[in-house]
């Protein structure tokens, strides 16, 4: 369906296996590469749409200087805003409790930020979904942060396990971008190169 990109070698630079399930389901063909240690911290102020583009930004200029002339590099990054504060990847179990209690019974923005970049173009695009999360007692929150892996995850949960089944009350916005890949715009973009 992408015939333009065919002449593209198409880079995914992440390690994680929810983007690549979502990108193989598009019908790409596709290497992973992936940076230790990029910097994935941003100036203070930002808006989360602001953030989550400036991160993927960042993340692919860090590759810029080993892309070759035919690679076309996609680059995302994730976060969770609530009142206006930004929650990333908790550091331990004890901070992925911490946040699922502040998003129990509440709102809160889940915001992708992609880039696809080549050596002669760069898009970047930030989507928005807003989650309503029922109101968790302290019981579920521990069943979920002891039995599954929170810790890679913005916000400390992935909507496709566990917790999204028994937290998640009402979704307005695209449900593959909670995962992490909002792959119809993606796909929208992709189609322009």
């Amino acid at each position: 369906m992408l015939d333009n990109l065919s002449k593209y070698d198409i880079v995914l630079a992440s390690n994680s296996p929810r983007r690549r399930d979502l990108l193989l389901q598009l019908g790409l063909d596709f290497k992973i590469r992936v940076l230790e240690d990029i910097d994935e911290s941003c100036p203070a102020g930002l808006s989360g749409e602001e953030a989550a583009k400036h991160i993927a930004l960042k993340k692919a200029e860090a590759y810029r200087t080993r892309m070759d002339d035919n690679d076309l590099l996609i680059t995302a990054d994730t976060i969770v805003c609530i009142d206006n504060t930004i929650l990333g990847k908790p550091r331990d179990a004890a901070e992925a409790k911490a946040m699922l209690r502040q998003l129990s019974g509440r709102t809160h923005q889940v915001v992708t930020g992609v880039a696809i970049v080549t050596k002669t173009r760069t898009e970047s695009f930030a989507v928005v979904s807003d989650v309503v999360f029922a109101t968790l007692e302290d019981e579920v929150i521990d069943f979920y942060v002891d039995n599954y892996s929170p810790l890679d995850k913005a916000g400390a949960y992935g909507i496709q396990e566990w917790i999204g089944l028994v937290a998640v009350e009402e979704l307005r916005g695209s449900f593959f971008n909670v995962m992490g890949l909002p792959v119809q715009r993606l796909f929208k973009a992709l189609k322009q190169f």
